[in-house]
């Protein structure tokens, strides 16, 4: 398969995680409990999130489709069903159930899945690696916003 049919193959699928995640959150930050929650004082305003998760799954589709041409094997498919799931089933547990304990365990064990294609892959992909990093880096920060919500609420 050619480069350009798996970048839209993972278009489609990391495109369709989102919106799983944005239907099962069920309208999670208008709600009056996300609004009356104690926020890290360093949440960026609402429409950074869409903006931040488009450029992330832009660059994750490029980078899987890389990997995916490249370096196929079911390690691969296994890390990559496991960030599917857990991106998706943290808006679940965090915005749907409010359970911020869980949804804290489940970014936690989502940054380090995507940390472990960064520094997994990286000797193979090199420079492409930089394709990963703003995921890793927003889960970072969205794992920071988790952790003071559960500590402070």
């Amino acid at each position: 398969m050619k480069l350009y049919k798996f970048t839209l193959v993972f278009l489609v699928i990391n495109f369709g995680a989102l919106a799983i995640g944005s239907w099962l959150m069920d309208n999670g930050p208008m709600t009056d409990w996300y609004r009356n929650l104690n926020q890290a004082p360093w949440s960026p305003p609402g429409w950074v999130f869409g903006v931040a998760w488009t450029t992330i799954m832009i660059c994750f589709s490029i980078y899987m489709a890389y990997l995916f041409k490249f370096f196929k094997g079911t390690r691969l498919i296994v890390l990559f069903g496991i960030q599917f799931v857990l991106n998706i089933i943290w808006n679940y547990i965090f915005f749907n159930q409010h359970l911020m304990g869980l949804g804290l365990i489940v970014i936690v064990s989502l940054t380090i899945i995507v940390g472990t294609f960064l520094m997994s892959y990286y000797n193979k992909m090199k420079l492409k690696s930089l394709l990963v990093l703003p995921y890793f880096l927003w889960l970072l920060i969205a794992t920071s916003l988790n952790t003071y919500i559960y500590l402070y609420n």
